[in-house]
């Protein structure tokens, strides 16, 4: 079974390293968990229509990973562009359309000024937001 971080989950790397956690002992485990959990619903699951039992096996499942290969949460970042950082984007990309129709060495010396300006922005910005 792989585990995507479209899931926002991870596996726990302490507990795979090999000289702490043999692989077959954790396969066991979750084999176990898993049909401890089929068993316990299959009881409960008899009148149910195919879309419900099909949801319940897919929760079963989703279960059991995470108990027996502990998985966690992955961090959420947020977002560290805003309006300020789309206008510099913007100012950074006139800069360079002025420079592609006319290289003159005003235009060049201007769009090296809005990329210093901009890149350390973004710098600060990321810095301040992590």
């Amino acid at each position: 079974m792989t585990v995507s971080k479209q899931a926002a989950q991870q596996f726990d790397g302490e507990r795979f390293n090999l000289r702490q956690l043999n692989e077959l002992e954790v396969r066991k485990e979750y084999q176990t968990e898993n049909t401890n959990r089929f068993a316990a619903s299959d009881n409960l699951n008899d009148g149910e229509d195919i879309n419900t039992a099909w949801g319940n096996m897919k929760e079963n499942v989703k279960t059991s990973a995470s108990e027996s290969l502990d998985l966690h949460e992955l961090k959420h970042h947020t977002s560290w562009l805003d309006e300020e950082c789309l206008g510099f984007l913007d100012q950074r990309k006139q800069a360079k359309m002025q420079w592609l129709q006319d290289p003159s060495q005003s235009n060049v010396d201007n769009i090296s000024n809005v990329r210093r300006v901009a890149s350390r922005y973004f710098r600060i910005k990321g810095i301040s937001e992590s």
